[in-house]
C-alpha cells in the first residue's frame, strides 16, 4: 500500500505533542500500540489520524492499558518492525515492568514520555517524577527543552536506537503542558529528507526470520543473569555516547541545528551555574544573562542525554565553576535529588570540587519564575564569597507556607 506525502512549510506552528507525532509520521512507524493518557494523548492520536488519512503505512493497535501498550510494542519490535508509542505519569509507571523487558531483549523501540507528576495526590501537570522513575531501566534517554527539540530528537532517537551496534530502546522526554501543549515555530524537514536521515528499518534477530531462529525472553537465574546485565551496562552503554555524538553531528549537517550531549551556556568564565533539564533550561539562560549585568558571572548547564549519564562531559563543563545549583523537578523522598547525586558523582574525583547545593522545584506543575532563579543565583554568589555553602544543602523553591529545606 502506498502512502501520501505531506507538504510542510519551512516553519510550522506546532506544540511538542504534534511535533513528536509528525516526526513519527515521517519515520514511517510500522506499529504504534498505545493507551491514551494526559498530557501525551495527542501524540498517538496524531499518529492515528495520519494513518487514517493515508499518510502512514502501518498499524495502530488500541490496547487496554499502558502495560499492554509497551507489551504490544515489544512483540512488534521482536517481530522485526519499527515501533513507537507515547505515555505519561501513571501510564508510564504501569509500563515500568515491561521497560526492562524491552532493554534486556535489545529492542529498538522509541517512547515519547510527556513528563507529568505521579499520584497521590492526583495531578495532571508536569514535573519529572516519571522521568526519574524510569532512569535506570536500561533505555537511552534524551531530554527536549521545546517543541523543536521534541521534533528533532525523535529522528535522532530512531537513528541511534536502531543502530545494530546499539539496539537499545530510547525515550524522548518533554515537559507536560509547558512543552507538550505550547505552540512555537518549528523548523521542519521534508518527508523525504527526514526519512532518509533515519533510513529503512533493518531488522536483526527478528522472530519472523524463520531461516535464522532466535529465542526472546529467556530465563537466566544466577548462572548468566549477572553477565547479561554487566555486558548490557558496560559494553553497550559505553558504545552509545559515540553513536549519539555521530547522530548529532550528522543531524547538524542535515538541518543546521546543533545538539550536544551536555548543553552549556555562558560557561567559559562562569563562577556560578545552574544545572537543570527540560523547559527550565531556557528560563535559567535568560536569568543568567540578566545576572551578568549585575556583576554575577552566571552560567547554565542543560542535560540533553539523561542515560547514559554524561559524567565526563558534566565534569568538563563544570571544571572551573565555583558554586553549582542542581535543580531536581522530582521529590526525592528522603535523600538528595537524582541530579544532585549524579553531579556530585561526576565531580568527586576531580581536582576542583565546586560548592554544590540542591534545589527541588516545580512539583505538580508549579511555576519556576525568574524571581526564583534570581534569588538562587544570588545565593550561589554568596556561597562563593563565603567559600562554603551558606544555606541548607537542599531547599524547596516556591513552596507555599514556611520555607522548607532538607539535609
Amino acid at each position: 500500500m502506498a502512502f501520501d506525502k505531506m507538504e510542510l512549510k519551512d516553519i510550522e506552528v506546532w506544540d511538542g505533542n504534534f511535533a513528536a507525532a509528525q516526526a513519527m509520521r515521517q519515520c514511517q512507524i510500522d506499529v504504534v500500540a498505545a493507551y491514551p493518557i494526559t498530557p501525551s494523548t495527542p501524540i498517538v492520536e496524531g499518529y492515528a489520524k495520519f494513518l487514517a488519512d493515508g499518510y502512514v503505512e502501518g498499524e495502530f493497535v488500541m490496547v487496554e492499558s499502558e502495560h499492554a501498550a509497551m507489551s504490544g510494542c515489544i512483540g512488534a519490535a521482536a517481530a522485526g518492525g519499527r515501533v513507537a508509542t507515547a505515555t505519561s505519569s501513571q501510564g508510564f509507571a504501569l509500563m515500568v515492568e515491561t521497560l526492562y523487558q524491552a532493554s534486556g531483549m535489545r529492542l529498538p523501540i522509541v517512547l515519547n514520555v510527556v513528563n507529568r507528576a505521579l499520584a497521590a495526590p492526583l495531578n495532571v501537570n508536569g514535573d519529572h517524577s516519571d522521568m526519574y522513575l524510569g532512569r535506570d531501566s536500561g533505555w537511552i534517554q534524551f531530554d527536549a527543552y521545546c517543541p523543536q527539540d521534541a521534533y528533532d530528537l525523535n529522528f535522532i532517537a530512531f537513528k541511534v536506537s536502531e543502530d545494530h551496534d546499539v539496539r537499545l530502546p530510547c525515550m524522548v522526554h518533554q515537559d507536560g503542558f509547558i512543552t507538550s501543549h505550547t505552540a512555537q515555530g518549528v523548523h521542519t524537514l521534508s518527508d523525504d529528507v527526514a526519512y532518509s536521515f533515519v533510513g529503512d528499518f533493518k531488522p536483526m534477530n527478528d522472530m519472523l526470520d524463520f531461516e535464522h531462529p532466535v529465542t526472546h525472553g529467556v530465563q537466566t537465574e544466577e548462572d548468566w543473569h549477572f553477565e547479561h546485565k554487566a555486558r548490557q551496562h558496560n559494553d553497550l552503554m559505553t558504545k552509545v555516547m559515540p553513536k549519539i555524538q555521530t547522530a548529532f553531528d550528522d543531524f547538524e549537517k542535515l538541518s543546521g541545528r546543533k545538539y550536544n550531549i551536555v548543553e552549556t551556556y555562558d560557561m567559559d568564565d562562569a563562577d556560578v551555574c545552574v544545572v537543570c533539564m527540560g523547559t527550565s533550561v531556557e528560563t535559567a539562560r535568560e536569568v543568567a544573562t540578566e545576572m551578568r549585568k549585575e556583576g554575577i558571572k552566571a552560567g547554565v548547564v542543560g542535560i540533553r542525554v539523561i542515560r547514559p549519564f554524561p559524567f565526563f562531559e558534566i565534569a568538563k563543563a563544570l571544571k572551573n565553576v565555583k558554586a553549582i545549583a542542581a535543580l531536581d523537578r522530582s521529590s526525592p523522598n528522603g535523600t538528595a535529588g537524582m541530579l544532585f547525586n549524579e553531579i556530585a558523582g561526576s565531580l568527586y574525583n576531580t581536582e576542583k570540587r565546586a560548592l554544590l547545593s540542591g534545589y527541588v522545584y516545580g512539583l505538580g506543575g508549579r511555576d519556576l519564575t525568574k524571581a526564583h532563579l534570581v534569588a538562587l543565583f544570588k545565593e550561589l554568589q554568596a556561597n562563593v564569597d563565603a567559600g562554603k555553602v551558606t544555606t541548607q544543602l537542599q531547599q524547596f523553591i516556591g513552596v507555599r507556607g514556611p520555607k522548607l529545606a532538607y539535609l
